[in-house]
């Protein structure tokens, strides 16, 4: 069966700081003040990486010294959090599959969107997706694959930039101002096709159609050949933003395709939504 890649980490090279690529879009992670900070910061670096790292490569990306950094993967390894190969680099360990699969079983909203998102993908005949938003990335939650012979290469629990998905730049247009403008001033901009936006000002002025639509599009500028509709939904009190879209390739899905979807796309957001007060909101 062909495929067709999306909605997947897409790494190219790294900094001369970096060795090992990092998930394009996202700025490098924050060791965090406490052990515990400090040791998700070391898995998020090995997560982000397209391979396994050695030791000397996750010592340039990260901000420990030396000791704490052989500690912290010692203790990793040892909970089952991280492997160590044969090479002597360093993998995510089997741990976490468990806690991946208790999380994503256990997701209430996930649970509330699938009958949604599988009304949505038989009147599409394409692949819909669910995302949430996480800092200057969507993790994808939740993935109905099309019932066409050429498919979309992604994967549930798989990040991808805001800056250039039909899901991220929807759910970043319904933050509050003073939040977006954060967010936006933190995203590392990469070019991963001639019509990616590669500026603040080209996301900003594409943000506002968004939000005066309530749709926004990917037009081939997170993957030549791939194109999505999508819609934001979110919690009353924004403290969850995340996004619902429609993906197909450019040569089946047009522009004009996938314009005749939105309206069904923004209602699809806002069956969730609704489902989501009823489900999740305070009980009487």
């Amino acid at each position: 069966m062909n495929k067709l890649r999306e909605g997947g980490i897409d790494t190219a090279a790294a900094t001369a700081a970096a060795p090992q690529s990092l998930a394009a879009g996202r700025a490098l992670p924050q060791a965090g003040t406490g052990t515990l900070g400090k040791a998700i910061s070391v898995l998020d670096i090995v997560a982000s990486a397209e391979e396994p790292m050695r030791f000397t490569d996750i010592l340039a990306i990260s901000d420990q010294p030396r000791g704490t950094l052989h500690r912290q993967l010692s203790n990793l390894v040892e909970e089952g959090l991280l492997s160590i190969n044969r090479d002597h680099s360093y993998s995510l360990g089997l741990r976490l599959l468990k806690f991946a699969a208790k999380a994503w079983a256990g997701n209430q909203f996930r649970t509330i969107a699938e009958p949604h998102l599988k009304t949505l993908h038989e009147h599409t005949g394409e692949t819909v997706h669910l995302g949430v938003l996480r800092g200057t990335e969507v993790i994808y939650l939740d993935k109905v694959e099309s019932r066409q012979a050429v498919r979309m290469y992604s994967q549930i629990g798989n990040a991808s930039p805001v800056f250039c998905t039909g899901v991220g730049k929807a759910a970043l247009s319904v933050l509050p101002d003073d939040t977006l403008h954060k967010v936006v001033a933190s995203i590392n901009f990469r070019r991963f096709t001639d019509h990616t936006l590669v500026t603040p000002e080209q996301l900003m002025a594409d943000i506002e159609a968004i939000r005066a639509s309530g749709n926004s599009y990917d037009r081939e500028e997170h993957e030549l050949g791939i194109r999505c509709v999508a819609a934001p939904l979110y919690s009353k009190d924004l403290s969850f933003v995340a996004g619902v879209s429609v993906t197909g390739p450019a040569y089946r899905v047009s522009m004009e395709m996938l314009e005749s979807w939105a309206e069904m796309v923004r209602k699809t957001a806002l069956e969730i939504m609704d489902d989501m007060r009823t489900r999740l909101g305070p009980r009487t």
